[in-house]
């Protein structure tokens, strides 16, 4: 980042964050909208829970073995909240009390006693900074709802008073957030659990009603218009809808008009989660959504009263979908999200990701498990995208690269929000002059390089070729000439291999079928290429987003120097069928 103009631009940021900060938590202390968390008398409805469940994990925990984000911890007789945990996204998880479902499943006698004595150790042992982030405390609140029947049922009366007064300490902590959290979803998440205990406890009325309110206002705030989330982030979509589905029916069995916002909500987002689905049942990889649950987005589906064909454009929320026979193209054609939105937003304007049939092809590195990873900052840059990148640059600038005076207000902003996503592309634009052609442009690199890239991608009907046409454009005049570098990083099902010199690259598919990535790029602009011509070369590259964590995989490149080349035609064409 140049130092002035983005040290003006932090320092307007850090001044609109602080300020609203101050009147958040003003409101919060004060108690304002109702949003005063008090100990529930008793529990009067459960609500239900969406998430599947596996039996046999039962059997794990029982045997002191915790398997959460691919993270293990073998208690060995001790209590998993009084050992060191492996890692912060761990901890998380065990602090949350979403597995007490797969308890549940279990229905034995022996599962509800093994569920008892660990929530009992919580409320007894359970320390550190899990225990105190609002998104975990609105977790733990929403399991404890949905599981009590495993937790109190023939419980003593000290411990249904202890799981209430531990449940009230939840619910204050998310009545804070509710009004102070600075990242917009967690103060979604905590209006959602508060709107769950007002529907579910005795004596939580008033704080009920008052998180309705919040949760309307955050809904409409944060839920776009075509389903996408404001921070662009397509598992948020995914997670959010799990709980919003089964709180209007919370609503419907206490005899309370679920709020306007919450309906509109859930009538919108199936739809874009259709969009941004791949024919393996996985979301895209965009703006740091990572593995996805296949169980829990099917289930949500299925639940879809809708049922309807995906949408093919999410002209809000920035994305597109190409399908034509079992060939299915999701692109990320949308500006940056709004700055206090953007700690999971990544720089890959004009990316895209192509499955045929179940077998997955070009790919985006996605996201790791772990937000505090080394890899998770790096997976946000241009180049972990299926797009073109210019002298080993992001189209995008974020806070964690500010350098001096600058550096003051961006780690202000980044101790509250993570690393955001503040600048870059001031314009995208996005059409379909067919209905299986998208045309897209960005201006991300013209500040730097004086260039606009364009993109032009054409499925075949019958859904055994995708055409593409990368153009970088003169913003006025002629433009210095840069590296750079054309991607597509491939699956690590896929095996690669190069032919013809490297104009041709064979793709051997985890469903069986052949294809082929063609470079057809030639005549003047490959002669005007230092080396003669353009070739294909296949380099190393990582997939963040498999469920057994970060895999090894590879990248098409066409490396190419933009003063010398400004357009790019190539194909990936199928050969044979499985």
């Amino acid at each position: 980042m140049t130092d002035a103009p983005d040290r003006w631009r932090l320092t307007g940021l850090a001044l609109r964050e602080a300020g609203r900060a101050l009147r958040a938590e003003t409101a919060s202390l004060m108690g304002l909208g109702g949003l005063r968390a008090r100990t529930p008398r008793r529990l009067v409805i459960v609500p239900p829970d969406m998430r599947t469940c596996d039996a046999t994990i039962a059997d794990d925990i029982y045997a002191g073995y915790f398997v959460f984000g691919g993270r293990t911890l073998a208690t060995g007789g001790r209590s998993p909240f009084a050992l060191e945990p492996p890692s912060e996204g761990w901890a998380d998880i065990l602090h949350g009390f979403s597995w007490l479902r797969h308890l549940r499943a279990a229905d034995t006698a022996l599962a509800r006693a093994n569920a008892r004595a660990l929530v009992d150790e919580y409320l007894r042992e359970a320390h550190g900074p899990a225990l105190r982030k609002p998104s975990v405390a609105a977790r733990r609140a929403i399991s404890f709802l949905c599981q009590s029947p495993l937790i109190v049922e023939g419980a003593d009366h000290a411990f249904y008073q202890r799981f209430l007064r531990g449940l009230a300490r939840d619910l204050a902590i998310c009545a804070r957030a509710a009004r102070a959290a600075p990242r917009p979803i967690v103060r979604l998440q905590a209006a959602i659990a508060l709107a769950y205990a007002g529907l579910c406890c005795e004596g939580c009325e008033t704080l009920g009603r008052g998180a309705t309110k919040v949760l309307a206002r955050e809904l409409d705030r944060q839920v776009l218009a075509d389903g996408g989330h404001v921070g662009r982030n397509p598992r948020a979509v995914l997670d959010l809808l799990l709980d919003l589905l089964p709180l209007k029916q919370v609503y419907l069995a206490r005899g309370v008009d679920p709020p306007e916002a919450l309906i509109r909500a859930i009538d919108r987002m199936p739809p874009m989660l259709r969009l941004l689905r791949h024919g393996d049942g996985t979301l895209s990889h965009f703006n740091g959504t990572g593995s996805t649950p296949v169980d829990h987005l099917t289930t949500l589906l299925f639940y879809d009263e809708g049922r309807a064909s995906p949408l093919q454009r999410g002209l809000i929320s920035g994305y597109e979908r190409l399908q034509a026979g079992g060939l299915v193209l999701v692109a990320d054609v949308g500006a940056p999200p709004p700055p206090f939105a953007a700690n999971e937003a990544a720089a890959g304007r004009l990316s895209f990701e192509l499955t045929s049939g179940e077998a997955r092809l070009v790919v985006n590195l996605g996201a790791p498990r772990e937000r505090t990873d080394p890899l998770a900052r790096a997976a946000r840059d241009t180049a972990a995208h299926s797009t073109i990148t210019l002298d080993r640059a992001s189209c995008g600038r974020f806070t964690s690269d500010a350098r001096g005076l600058a550096r003051l207000p961006a780690a202000f902003l980044e101790r509250r929000f993570g690393t955001l996503l503040v600048d870059g592309v001031g314009e995208v634009q996005a059409k379909r002059p067919e209905p299986l052609v998208l045309e897209a442009r960005h201006d991300g690199w013209a500040a730097a390089f004086g260039l606009v890239h364009e993109r032009r991608l054409a499925l075949s009907p019958a859904g055994d070729r995708l055409g593409g046409e990368d153009r970088l454009v003169p913003v006025s005049g002629a433009a210095p000439g840069a590296p750079a570098a054309l991607r597509f990083h491939l699956h690590p099902s896929v095996r690669a291999r190069r032919t013809q010199g490297g104009r041709v690259v064979l793709l051997g598919l985890s469903n069986g079928e052949t294809w082929e990535f063609v470079l057809e790029t030639g005549g003047a602009d490959a002669a005007a290429d230092g080396n003669g011509r353009l070739e294909a070369r296949l380099e190393e590259s990582l997939y963040l987003s498999a469920t057994d964590g970060a895999r090894k995989s590879c990248q098409i490149v066409v490396a190419f120097d933009t003063g010398a080349v400004r357009t790019l035609a190539w194909r990936f064409e199928r050969l044979t069928r499985a």
